[in-house]
C-alpha cells in the first residue's frame, strides 16, 4: 500500500491517504480526500509541502509525498466569510440606498446612545454596536498612560504593569 501525506492549510497535522500503485493524480486525490472528509462546495488547490509546486489534475503525485491542500469556494459562489474590519468611522462603507428614507444612518448610529430603540435596519444597528464596543476597548489602551521611574524610563513591560508595583504617591497622582 502507497500513502500520500496531506494536511490543510490551517491544519498543522497531517493526515494520510491511502492507495494502489506507485503514484496517484491530483484529481483522484482531490476526489478522495473530499469524500474522507465530506466536503461538498469548495474545490482543492493541491501543491507539494516541501517545493510549493502546484499541481494540475491530471499531474501524477509520487507515492510518500507530503501536500498542502487550499479550499477555494466553488465556481458561482461567494464565500460567507464576513468579518467585522475597522474600528474607526471612516471606514465603514456606505450601505446600498434605503428604501425608507426615516432610518437612521451608520454615521448617525455611531453617535445614538440607545440602539435598542433607534429607527434603522437591524444590519446598521449591529454594526453600530460593533463599533461602540471595540472603540472603549482600542481609545483606553491607545491613551494609557506608561509609568516611568524617577529618571524617566519607562519600567518594564507596559502590559506586565499593575498597581503592585507601584507606590503609594504614585497612585494618588
Amino acid at each position: 500500500m502507497s500513502c500520500v501525506h496531506y494536511r490543510f492549510q490551517s491544519r498543522l497535522t497531517y493526515d494520510s491517504l491511502q492507495f494502489e500503485g506507485l503514484n496517484i493524480s491530483a484529481g483522484e486525490l482531490k476526489r478522495q480526500i473530499m469524500r474522507s472528509k465530506r466536503l461538498k462546495f469548495c474545490q482543492l488547490k493541491i501543491s507539494n509541502a516541501q517545493t510549493d509546486e502546484e499541481y494540475t489534475d491530471d499531474a501524477l503525485i509520487p507515492k510518500n509525498t507530503s501536500v498542502i491542500i487550499r479550499r477555494i469556494p466553488a465556481a458561482g459562489l461567494k464565500s460567507s466569510n464576513r468579518r467585522f474590519v475597522g474600528h474607526q468611522a471612516g471606514r465603514w462603507r456606505e450601505p446600498s440606498p434605503r428604501a425608507d428614507p426615516s432610518l437612521l444612518s451608520l454615521e448617525q448610529l455611531l453617535k445614538t446612545e440607545n440602539l435598542a430603540e433607534a429607527k434603522a435596519s437591524e444590519e446598521d444597528k449591529l454594526k453600530a454596536v460593533m463599533y461602540q464596543s471595540s472603540l472603549c476597548y482600542y481609545s483606553s489602551r491607545a491613551a494609557a498612560p506608561r509609568r516611568t521611574s524617577a529618571s524617566g524610563r519607562a519600567q518594564g513591560f507596559p502590559a506586565a504593569s499593575c498597581w503592585r508595583w507601584t507606590t503609594q504617591s504614585e497612585r494618588e497622582s
